[in-house]
């Protein structure tokens, strides 16, 4: 009975594409979201560079996915990457010149702001945004 509970679970993620989700990043200034795959299809929104997505699924050369908030749209592969990235999902958190709360505050961001990841300690990640702004966010302020 159990195995026949796992099978079926694995057959429902991957017909819901759960199980070929993968996170991206865009990887240019700014990078159009469209209402469907290919360049004649509405704009919706832009993101900028490092913003992180979940891909839902792919169809030719353009990617479905959906963002820290739940949106969805549309995005091309060519503008997208696979590094690290993270966004802060909370308004003003502080970006510290080292991994814990000890270290000095070297500037605050608010909520959407994408970052390449650098690199993570514990509960802390090293971050640089596309300026070049560099610092450490805790890991629970950033999707």
């Amino acid at each position: 009975m159990k195995l026949r509970f796992w099978v079926i679970m694995a057959m429902l993620m991957l017909q819901t594409g759960v199980a070929s989700a993968q996170r991206l990043t865009t990887d240019v200034p700014v990078g159009n979201v469209r209402s469907g795959p290919g360049t004649h299809y509405k704009v919706l929104w832009k993101v900028e560079k490092y913003h992180p997505i979940l891909s839902v699924k792919k169809l030719g050369s353009w990617y479905y996915f959906k963002d820290f908030e739940g949106d969805k749209g549309w995005i091309s592969e060519k503008i997208v990457a696979r590094f690290p990235s993270v966004i802060v999902i909370k308004d003003k958190c502080n970006v510290r010149s080292g991994p814990g709360a000890r270290f000095d505050v070297l500037f605050a961001v608010d909520k959407g702001v994408p970052f390449k990841e650098l690199e993570r300690k514990g509960d802390w990640v090293h971050i640089r945004h596309s300026d070049g702004d560099k610092g450490w966010i805790h890991r629970k302020l950033v999707w």
